[in-house]
């Protein structure tokens, strides 16, 4: 499971379609000075006073919030529409770890205002929450940065038995974006509390669609199955839906190694104006899931083999080894024995016996390979 794009279009209200955003010019302090000249009508000393205190190409959130106040009382509209944009998207889906401060090359995105309903703003959010979960995977790593809310209501949504939150919900606020569903409350369990309480999750515990009832106001993007990269600024980050098949509704196949990243920004744009081939490729003959979690014959035994099934390790006492079927391997292939052994391990470590009805196909397994 991932946040995908239909996702974020729902629970923050963001649009799929447009363009993906890659500055060509390297925004330096003098940079940022001179943008603020322009684009918020700064004087250039003040600017610079105000860049220096920041320590690099950034804004204070609350200059900006200060700037905004100043140019709504003096009808500068223009300069309080950025001042507050840069405001929002600083503090939204552009958050860092400083939370104080936003990158100041995020001015760029606003120097013509008409044309900002051109950009895949749902891209951009999403894109920036994937490179601060793969920094929060490294163990070095001690905060998460980002956007917590999108992270924290997705998880609402999908996993309604984790964390402590109210719901806020009523019949004349249902075309908001869903994220103003939820609001929160302190909860006393903490993180490593929380880590075997991951584990003993069931299929059944999940929300695998939650958003069907939201449809009439954010209807399904089919670009949300885009296989390929997405680019914003200088982050670039591969989206895969293939692999989370199930949240749209599709059986979860064995999916294709990830996309080997060679391709320019330029080459990525490209593809991505000409997704349907890529859903095309993603959807390839599947079909609806019968129950929300199916999958196809093979997909779990696989998805065992190459991943972390669980967060806590076992104690070396209860490791088993995973058994690795072959469903595609004859019994003369050297494959089919290693399975066959695999096999026969497992069941030793179960204690399993031949009339158990939940281990017959394994014992099937066995007979056919000693027969050959």
């Amino acid at each position: 499971m991932t946040i995908t794009l239909d996702d974020v279009a729902c629970l923050l209200h963001l649009p799929i379609n447009g363009m993906f955003w890659y500055p060509d010019e390297h925004v330096t302090e003098q940079v940022v000075v001179d943008l603020g000249c322009e684009l918020l009508g700064v004087d250039r000393h003040a600017m610079a006073v105000h860049v220096r205190s920041c320590r690099g190409a950034y804004y204070s959130l609350q200059w900006l919030y200060d700037k905004f106040v100043q140019y709504r009382a003096a009808g500068s509209w223009t300069y309080a529409t950025r001042a507050y944009l840069m405001m929002l998207v600083g503090s939204t889906i552009f958050a860092d770890k400083t939370f104080t401060l936003v990158e100041a090359r995020y001015l760029l995105l606003f120097r013509d205002l008409r044309g900002l309903g051109s950009y895949s703003w749902a891209s951009a959010a999403l894109a920036t929450l994937y490179r601060h979960l793969g920094d929060a995977s490294m163990f070095s790593c001690k905060q998460l940065g980002g956007y917590p809310t999108l992270l924290q209501c997705w998880i609402h949504e999908y996993f309604p038995t984790l964390g402590r939150k109210g719901e806020n919900w009523r019949s004349d606020n249902v075309r908001l974006p869903r994220a103003l569903r939820w609001f929160y409350r302190q909860g006393a369990i903490k993180v490593d509390a929380y880590r075997p309480i991951l584990d003993q999750l069931t299929p059944t515990d999940v929300i695998w669609r939650p958003f069907e009832d939201h449809r009439p106001h954010i209807a399904f993007n089919e670009l949300s199955l885009y296989r390929g990269f997405l680019v914003w600024g200088d982050i670039h980050v591969p989206y895969l839906p293939d692999r989370c098949l199930r949240q749209f509704g599709i059986h979860q196949y064995i999916p294709p190694a990830p996309p080997a990243d060679t391709l320019n920004n330029d080459a990525i744009a490209v593809e991505w104006i000409g997704y349907h081939q890529s859903v095309a490729d993603v959807i390839r003959g599947t079909e609806a899931v019968g129950y929300p979690h199916e999958t196809v014959d093979g997909y779990l035994e696989w998805y065992y083999r190459v991943s972390h099934p669980q967060v806590v390790p076992p104690p070396p006492s209860e490791r088993r080894e995973v058994p690795v079927p072959v469903f595609d391997a004859g019994p003369a292939d050297p494959d089919w024995a290693r399975a066959s052994t695999l096999v026969r391990r497992y069941l030793r470590q179960v204690e399993a016996d031949e009339d158990d009805v939940a281990y017959a196909d394994l014992f099937e397994v066995l007979r056919i390979a000693d027969e050959h």
